[in-house]
């Protein structure tokens, strides 16, 4: 029998973009999500190739760029607050948006021909040859012919059915954590300004309005860490900015009085399989790279290439599986090989490493603005 009952656990941004492509093939998807509701808020993303193809067959590419970020212009500080390089950040390959926009143009895309549960999760799971039983924290036991946890770095469909995230997991030896701040904090709309100090960086975002203070600092993994404790987070980003000049003391403090920031530890996750049976794995849940800001758009890319996989093997889930790796680990694979560059570019260990890291962003921005010059002189 051809498998049509798919339960997809996750609603952030593979979730709903894996359930419009199958529902399009004729397959019954059920998206289960243990938030509430979608979430709000959430740091700016940038949606590009090959997710804008994905995005303009879906039809939501004009909604995407209607709930842009509004951001034009990234001002790098030095450590001292003072501008070093103003770069132009819009590009009519890509489009920014925050992760929360995303997923609800997503969802609204899916939702007409998906279930989609909220405040709810799988507790179990035990497949056979012919299906997959699933237990709920809130709703009756089910059966579905095909599972696919696309439920981020900490997937509980990965827990489940390959194991403990260590096996998969590699800490990068940095944090990251954001928090929403007033509005009033930015001085313009269209500029995100990053400042960076050995180790550390701090970044204010506009965010449609929204403006999300962002730090992203080395460290090693702290004894009793606990993911859930905002209490224990909170005190690491304060001692981590401590003695960082420029508006470090204002935002650090937003982020002590805030309820519940965002905070994790960055991490890569890579499996050498990502399918067991009748359970595969999709976006952040088989293969996050921390650093590179392109998750979901390799999300969305994988959604379709899973999607259109399984479509191509009706009766053959194992085959169909093998094809949407195969395929999509030629995304993203050359990520994970530079993740250490990334990481070494984005936030350098060292006042020299800083040095150098500026002196390599002044010469790009530089060649970006006599390229620019160039191609404007010729049109006149």
């Amino acid at each position: 029998m051809t498998p049509s009952r798919v339960l997809i656990h996750g609603a952030g941004i593979a979730g709903p973009a894996l359930a419009y492509w199958l529902a399009r093939h004729g397959y019954r998807p059920t998206v289960v999500e243990q938030a509430k509701e979608l979430r709000s808020g959430g740091s700016a993303i940038v949606v590009k190739e090959p997710a804008l193809t994905v995005a303009r067959s879906m039809g939501i590419l004009t909604r995407l760029r209607e709930v842009a970020t509004g951001s034009r212009v990234l001002s790098l500080l030095d450590q001292d607050g003072r501008q070093l390089l103003r770069v132009p950040t819009t590009s009519p390959q890509s489009i920014e948006v925050t992760r929360s926009d995303l997923s609800t143009v997503l969802h609204q895309a899916a939702r007409d021909d998906a279930e989609f549960l909220f405040d709810d999760t799988i507790t179990s799971l035990r497949q056979d040859r012919s299906g997959v039983e699933v237990t709920f924290r809130r709703s009756p036991p089910r059966r579905f012919d095909l599972l696919v946890g696309a439920d981020g770095i900490h997937s509980p469909v990965r827990r489940l059915a390959f194991g403990p995230a260590e096996q998969f997991t590699t800490d990068l030896g940095m944090y990251g954590a954001t928090v929403p701040i007033e509005p009033g904090a930015l001085d313009d709309p269209e500029v995100a300004v990053m400042l960076t100090a050995p180790g550390r960086m701090l970044t204010i975002h506009p965010s449609r309005g929204k403006p999300l203070a962002m730090f992203t600092f080395r460290g090693g993994r702290v004894p009793g860490y606990d993911r859930h404790d905002a209490a224990f987070h909170k005190r690491i980003v304060a001692e981590a900015y401590a003695g960082i000049g420029w508006r470090s003391p204002e935002l650090v403090e937003a982020y002590q009085n805030h309820p519940a920031p965002f905070f994790d530890p960055l991490a890569n996750v890579r499996m050498d399989k990502w399918s067991r049976g009748r359970v595969a794995l999709l976006g952040d849940a088989a293969s996050a790279v921390a650093l590179f800001g392109d998750g979901s758009s390799m999300a969305m890319a994988g959604a379709h290439t899973l999607a259109e996989a399984l479509a191509a093997h009706p009766d053959d889930h194992e085959r169909a599986f093998q094809a949407y790796e195969a395929k999509h680990r030629r995304q993203v694979d050359p990520r994970h090989r530079r993740v250490s560059l990334v990481a070494t570019l984005l936030v350098p260990r060292t006042r020299h490493g800083l040095v150098l890291r500026n002196t390599a962003v002044r010469a790009v921005g530089l060649a970006t603005r006599n390229s620019t010059s160039s191609r404007q002189n010729s049109r006149v």
